[in-house]
């Protein structure tokens, strides 16, 4: 078999929106730049994401230079939003943290109001060297993230995106499937291995930036949204509940954290370290 190897890379530019793919991107301490700097959240200033409105799959979000971001939706205009400055800082709930954010100008609170049907408003990461920690649990003290989930990247596979869908095909709903590989909405995709190889990663190099390969990656119900209609299934729960259970995680893809700086290209060989 040949050597693994990066076949794309995707930014999130917004928690829960669609993906931006790129040939490169640089890598920082708390993960890809640009990559999940700005968050929708509810008047109780709590985390939207496609968990509970699976229609955020259907708005881009385009990184502008400074940091800022232009917005689409279906049947909406185009907005285009600047980094707010230090004045209004507030604090939201993501998960299990209380995260210091940046408020976003009123027009974009109003614009995902207006798409969304619920009052909703637009924050940004302002900080992410010192806002957000990763779960000490699997990390280094310093150890920093974004508005991911929980840590700075997620690798996926694609041998083992080929293998869940044949699981899929021979399960009770082979008409959801195959699936793609942005129903995981992976920060990295690695080609040229064998099926589930990552699992037994430790530390990685892509190109020459490294990695620490820390926890597999839980799935929750946005992998069952398709990502183009928003509209829900089945799969691939239903087939990850019956292989890839480890407790009360199904799992897919590994979460990484970097060990160094630099910037990672599609078509980067990726060196398995330990």
């Amino acid at each position: 078999m040949a050597s693994p190897v990066l076949r794309s890379v995707h930014v999130y530019p917004v928690k829960s929106l669609a993906a931006h793919t790129s040939g490169e991107a640089a890598v920082e301490p708390w993960g890809l730049d640009g990559d999940r700097r700005w968050m929708v959240v509810d008047k109780a200033s709590r985390a939207i994401t496609q968990r509970q409105q699976p229609f955020l799959a259907r708005i881009s979000a385009v990184l502008l230079a400074g940091g800022g971001i232009a917005l689409d939706a279906p049947g909406h205009p185009p907005l285009r939003v600047d980094v707010p400055g230090p004045e209004n800082m507030i604090s939201v709930e993501l998960h299990r943290d209380t995260v210091t954010v940046a408020e976003a100008a009123a027009e974009a609170h109003l614009w995902f109001s207006e798409v969304l049907g619920s009052e909703t408003r637009l924050v940004h990461l302002d900080d992410p060297a010192r806002r957000r920690p990763v779960d000490p649990a699997f990390a280094r003290p310093g150890d920093m993230v974004s508005f991911a989930d929980g840590y700075p990247l997620l690798l996926t596979t694609t041998a083992s995106l080929d293998a869940l869908n044949d699981l899929i095909a021979a399960g009770d709903r082979p008409h959801e499937g195959p699936l793609p590989m942005d129903r995981f909405r992976p920060n990295v995709v690695v080609g040229a291995t064998e099926a589930w190889v990552e699992d037994g990663w430790r530390r990685i190099a892509i190109g020459d930036v490294p990695f620490s390969v820390v926890k597999p990656c839980g799935r929750c119900v946005i992998t069952t949204t398709d990502q183009r209609t928003a509209e829900r299934g089945r799969e691939p729960l239903l087939t990850l509940a019956r292989h890839r259970r480890t407790g009360n995680q199904l799992l897919f893809g590994q979460n990484l954290i970097p060990d160094g700086t630099g910037t990672i290209r599609a078509g980067d060989p990726v060196t398995i370290l330990d």
